[in-house]
């Protein structure tokens, strides 16, 4: 049954629960006893059927649950005609299951938008005119032009003379590239250039993207689920649950002791109290911009004990910043930056709009460039206030004046060097980089704080700039030029070490995300399909998010734990003055439900967790549209 159909299912049974109770105590009243009784049964039989369909299916699992406590309860109240009783527990229990029900429904929809990313169809030449084709049309050997903005459908190869490419969800690389004639384009990379040209060397259905589709999809499938906290407690409180019992019975030949006692056993503070404190803890998580999908994921994030990071977009900014101006002679740094961003306007290149980015932070005003002469992924040249300047490349600078840069930073890893010429006299470089968020240090000792001992760093990158990126970060291990299936099976093999918490933004990331068992995206600025295979999505640009989400999770379980024991400890009371003889049923069914209401009050102290990282969610946080153009 889908998740949809179960909860409809859990909805429905509350309901007949309910209305069983109310109208059986309505004709109660009104002197109809065994009309009144008849109504409690049928409230009864929908809500333990359910149960003995749900235990069943444990049992087939391998897994004993507190459900048969409840069931036992119900079954022996119906027997020997304490109906009322009966009736109350139904009416706990299906409410206890609704409300996991409720927690389980914020868990992850099917992921429509990553398949929503892949094109549907291409445009294709074919005999001197272009028609648009689904993808199942597309054979290799095709030769489709693929627009600036568009992704590319399939693998291919380069037909034009170059092509600038956005390949930041497929490898993790945040600087597009530049590709010549011949070389091979991943499908899934995005045209950040002008048109090209593509031959097509894979089908659809076997291309890079359609691969990374079918990951996500598969490493979900195997991610075994976690127990629910309070089954952990089930065999020993079963246990002593039908020796009371059976105890009472047998000493008294009184079989209502019995009942009485599985009635007061019936173990709602735990099915009620666990999930209330965990949803509470959803919403509190929420408030601070961390939407955790589900009450599994919350708790096992609070017992996450190894970490891996994706570099680009999550440790990383994921696009290029200025980290330093070269200038020549007494040109001033600020000059520089004015002149090369008033060109830049008329570029859509990344570096292009990062440089026009910087400038306008600096409150710099620029003017309108004319002239402009652009060659896609090599610079840019125009004219500004009358003076001719030429932006980009070391290469193309140098054919436009003859003479190179003052020093390579682009030779050394993660730099990207853009030099600035003036009226054919070079006047500086900009240096650009991804650059380390700025929370990244503090983010990392805060991890560690919550007791997360081994930190990874997994990337798509270069190892040379992985490693310079994280130089000094303490980290246990950096793993580079990773495929996806290769962090899938970097996630796989931590988890000899406890539970693996996996954090990424790109589609890359997707197949490892869900392998983890807690998978954490990047969602204000990352990739659909990273946040549809993660468990909890950062809804602000802000790796602290996380640590405020980690406190949360672990406050709102340890919540839960006290509910938890308080709950077992005043059942297990209650159940020994049953078994004395000083409860009947319904009295153990209303101290019940005392001890429900107690537990729930307990639990719902989760809702007033103020963790110690971040503002709340609507609060003090800078939209990331103001740190630069798109």
């Amino acid at each position: 049954m889908s998740g949809e159909g179960s909860e409809r299912l859990k909805i429905a049974i509350l309901a007949v629960a309910l209305a069983g109770l109310a109208a059986g105590i309505c004709l109660r009243v009104a002197g109809k006893i065994e009309l009144a009784d008849m109504v409690w049964v049928a409230g009864v039989i929908p809500v333990l059927a359910a149960l003995i369909v749900e235990i069943v299916r444990s049992l087939w699992r391998g897994e004993v649950g507190l459900d048969i406590v409840a069931a036992l309860s119900m079954s022996a109240a119906l027997v020997f005609g304490e109906t009322l009783a009966a009736a109350v527990v139904a009416l706990m229990y299906s409410g206890g299951t609704f409300l996991e029900s409720f927690a389980e429904g914020r868990a992850r929809r099917e992921m429509r938008d990553l398949l929503a990313r892949v094109p549907r169809t291409a445009t294709r030449h074919r005999d001197g005119a272009l028609d648009e084709v689904p993808l199942d049309q597309i054979v290799p050997g095709d030769l489709l032009l693929i627009r600036q903005g568009d992704v590319a459908p399939v693998d291919g190869d380069i037909e034009s003379e170059r092509a600038v490419l956005d390949q930041s969800a497929m490898t993790g690389e945040s600087m597009p590239v530049k590709l010549m004639r011949g070389q091979e384009v991943m499908s899934g990379s995005t045209n950040a250039g002008e048109v090209f040209d593509l031959r097509a060397t894979r089908r659809a259905a076997e291309s890079t993207y359609a691969g990374i589709v079918r990951l996500v999809a598969e490493a979900q499938r195997s991610k075994a689920p976690m127990s629910r906290l309070a089954d952990r407690y089930s065999v020993l409180f079963l246990i002593i649950t039908v020796a009371l019992a059976t105890a009472a019975w047998w000493l008294t030949g009184d079989p209502i002791r019995a009942v009485a006692v599985l009635v007061v056993a019936t173990p709602c503070p735990l099915i009620l109290a666990v999930p209330v404190a965990l949803v509470a803890g959803l919403s509190r998580a929420a408030h601070f911009g961390v939407l955790i999908k589900g009450a599994k994921p919350l708790e096992a994030l609070a017992q996450v004990r190894t970490l891996i990071l994706d570099k680009t977009g999550t440790l990383t900014d994921g696009r290029p910043q200025i980290v330093s101006i070269d200038t020549c002679a007494d040109v001033p740094p600020d000059e520089v930056l004015y002149l090369a961003a008033a060109a830049d306007q008329g570029s859509k290149h990344p570096m292009a709009q990062a440089i026009v980015a910087s400038a306008r932070a600096r409150d710099i005003a620029l003017p309108v460039p004319t002239d402009i002469e652009e060659i896609p992924g090599e610079g840019v040249a125009a004219r500004v206030d009358g003076r001719s300047v030429v932006v980009g490349g070391t290469g193309f600078v140098t054919r436009h004046i003859g003479r190179g840069s003052m020093r390579d930073h682009g030779a050394e890893a993660g730099f990207v060097l853009v030099a600035v010429a003036v009226d054919g006299r070079l006047v500086g470089n900009l240096v650009l980089a991804d650059a380390l968020r700025s929370e990244t240090a503090e983010f990392l000792a805060g991890i560690r704080r919550h007791g997360i001992g081994r930190i990874l760093l997994a990337t798509g990158d270069r190892r040379a700039v992985a490693e310079a990126v994280t130089d000094g970060l303490g980290l246990d291990g950096v793993r580079a030029e990773l495929t996806p299936d290769q962090k899938v099976l970097l996630v796989l093999t931590e988890r000899k070490n406890g539970l693996v918490m996996m954090v990424g933004d790109g589609v890359n990331d997707a197949p490892a995300l869900a392998a983890a068992d807690i998978g954490v995206a990047m969602g204000a600025r990352g990739a659909a399909a990273s946040a549809e295979a993660a468990d909890v999505v950062l809804l602000v640009d802000d790796l602290g998010r996380l640590l405020s989400g980690l406190e949360v999770a672990s406050r709102s379980r340890r919540i839960a734990l006290e509910s938890v024991v308080a709950g077992i400890g005043l059942s297990v009371a209650g159940m020994i003055a049953a078994a004395l003889g000083y409860l009947t049923p319904v009295q153990g069914a209303l101290l019940q439900e005392a001890i429900d209401v107690a537990v729930i009050l307990n639990a719902l102290r989760a809702l007033r967790i103020s963790p110690r990282n971040g503002p709340a969610w609507g609060q003090d946080h800078t939209s990331v549209e103001d740190h630069g153009a798109e």
